[in-house]
């Protein structure tokens, strides 16, 4: 039963950080499961507990943003896609720790800090810190988290696990707090690019059907022979710690030998659409919130900058950010036109320090800000799907990353890939030591 392993969280160190609160009828969901199972009726995630960020609502359960301004605010309904996974059988079980409305610092004034399982001193990542965190000390198989600028991906690189920014669209934002409505994303983080693949047709908000038949067509063929993987030259390349690079490098030679094509890409263009992401997300992020500058001394100090950096920008500065996005779509599809995905570089270093807020590539510290989005908000920009997983260790042997980027709908050939790449490596079945339950 699930109470068995609420029980068992509470003894973790990870689970007592990244897990704010159960869901109150978990419980008699999982009872119900097991009269499914026992009746032959079990739908197809019967009995899977998942957490959710506590951003996302969940019926009869306090939903924070990890702030202190919402109190015990209970959700009154199911966001859409945690309807959807109930729907399939699938059980909301617990939730989440998030920065506070998925852009503060790392450490939480409302619930303080979520630690990084393989390394206490070091950082999840954010803004899914607790879905990250829970995943990499197996305290569950699925969790949900939002990506506005790598909220998914981030944690996900740091944790050792795999997680997928799905198209823009793809899952709805209904229900969920916003952090940028123009950028956010919601979307699956789990174990292994298989594991997302089951999930994936449960949370579409259009085409689950063919979704679905997508998934059962990779699920039943495991080559990826003749797929042709573009290879960036510049920018995701940079600021990149060496052991960081050479993991991507052994990753594009697996692929080669899986039987991919790899392909040289003229230099892309991201550092002003890079820049026009943190325009439009701290835009929007101030006209969410300014209204409770006030009380601004119960904002998380991160969050309370990039609020003041949206209130700095004018309406014009917002527009043209704005109109930077079809520029910066159209781009990419140009560059990919011959190819059927991107891999880059994940993060450029490994999981950052928490005492000094900062990221060590090549033995030089750099600030959380200038290495955490670098690779990761071009695509919550363009709407890409973008999955993020495990490449090997770094330097300290902390888990690293690649990204697998597709076209508009690609989400399934993203992880098709990722699955590929899994299926013949063991980095997704790295564990951090004495914190797995």
């Amino acid at each position: 039963m699930l109470s068995e392993l609420t029980a068992s969280i509470a003894h973790s160190p990870t689970g007592r950080e990244a897990i704010l609160r159960f869901v109150p009828d978990a419980d008699a969901l999982a009872q119900e499961s097991d009269r499914r199972y026992t009746e032959g009726t079990a739908r197809p995630l019967e009995g899977i507990p998942f957490g959710v960020k506590d951003i996302i609502d969940v019926s009869g359960t306090i939903v924070t943003s990890g702030s202190y301004f919402t109190g015990d605010r209970v959700a009154p309904s199911d966001a859409s896609v945690v309807a959807r996974l109930r729907a399939a059988g699938a059980i909301p079980f617990a939730m989440t720790a998030t920065s506070e409305f998925a852009t503060g610092s790392p450490h939480n004034p409302r619930f303080n800090t979520v630690r990084n399982p393989y390394d206490r001193t070091r950082w999840t990542g954010g803004s899914s810190t607790g879905s990250g965190a829970a995943l990499a000390a197996r305290l569950m198989p699925l969790a949900l988290g939002t990506d506005t600028g790598g909220s998914i991906r981030v944690p996900s690189c740091w944790c050792g696990t795999t997680g997928l920014k799905p198209s823009r669209e793809f899952v709805s934002r209904q229900g969920v707090a916003p952090l940028s409505w123009t950028l956010d994303h919601i979307g699956p983080m789990a174990r292994s690019a298989e594991d997302l693949l089951y999930v994936l047709p449960h949370m579409a908000e259009t085409s689950g059907p063919a979704i679905a038949q997508q998934v059962a067509d990779v699920l039943g063929e495991t080559s990826v022979k003749g797929l042709s993987i573009g290879i960036p030259s510049n920018w995701f390349t940079e600021f990149v710690d060496e052991r960081v690079l050479a993991n991507w490098h052994r990753a594009l030679q697996q692929f080669e030998a899986l039987g991919c094509r790899l392909v040289e890409l003229p230099r892309i263009e991201v550092e002003r659409f890079h820049a026009a992401g943190w325009v439009i997300l701290q835009s929007e992020l101030a006209s969410l919130h300014a209204e409770r500058l006030d009380r601004a001394e119960l904002f998380d100090p991160g969050l309370l900058h990039r609020l003041k950096n949206g209130l700095g920008y004018s309406a014009r500065d917002y527009g043209n950010a704005l109109q930077q996005r079809g520029e910066a779509l159209e781009q990419f599809l140009s560059v990919m036109e011959k190819v059927d995905v991107l891999v880059t570089p994940g993060l450029g270093g490994e999981a950052g320090q928490l005492d000094t807020l900062t990221v060590d590539v090549d033995r030089e510290s750099h600030p959380f800000q200038s290495i955490i989005s670098r690779n990761t908000m071009i695509f919550d920009v363009t709407g890409l799907p973008a999955l993020m997983l495990p490449s090997g260790q770094g330097r300290t042997g902390l888990p690293t990353g690649i990204q697998i980027v597709g076209r508009p709908g690609d989400d399934v050939l993203c992880l098709r890939l990722g699955r590929a790449f899994q299926a013949v490596t063991d980095f997704h079945r790295m564990r951090p030591v004495g914190e797995e339950i």
